[in-house]
């Protein structure tokens, strides 16, 4: 039967694991926030239809979803997060969280084409992934009481 110490040091163990779930869970959240975030939003992301923003999925691991293109007639689409919540919120600390947008322009929209630059929304987003891991960690550590 575990002593005390035992007891302590499992309990730690258990709230540093939970801990850090938390962080990263509330960091990938925070990171897609930022790519989601268009132009006029003070955001990278282009927003004209709503169809690039609106095709971004989220899955755990690499199994990445096909490419999408916009339905005939579209002039608008809307993004929900809820679900891209739900795979970040169900990711084990272990776990690639995979973000990626479908939409059939997102790769020549990102990185650039037929002479146009890119517009980079997705990569300056991961460039700020250990800013944001700093805060939300900063933030935990506020709350608990560390």
């Amino acid at each position: 039967m575990p002593g005390p110490f035992s007891a302590k040091v499992d309990a730690w163990t258990r709230q540093t694991k939970e801990r850090m779930s938390a962080v990263h869970k509330e960091s990938a959240q925070r990171t897609v926030a930022v790519m989601q975030t268009p132009r006029g939003a003070g955001g990278n992301l282009r927003v004209d239809t709503g169809f690039l923003r609106a095709s971004l999925v989220g899955v755990i691991g690499e199994n990445l979803p096909a490419q999408t293109t916009a339905p005939e007639g579209m002039t608008r689409a809307s993004y929900d997060a809820g679900p891209i919540s739900l795979v970040i919120a169900g990711a084990d600390l272990t776990d690639t969280i995979s973000v990626v947008y479908t939409a059939n322009y997102a790769i020549p929209r990102e990185y650039g084409s037929r002479g146009q630059p890119g517009d980079r929304w997705v990569a300056l987003a991961a460039q700020q992934w250990p800013q944001i891991v700093g805060q939300v960690a900063t933030e935990a550590k506020a709350r608990a009481g560390a």
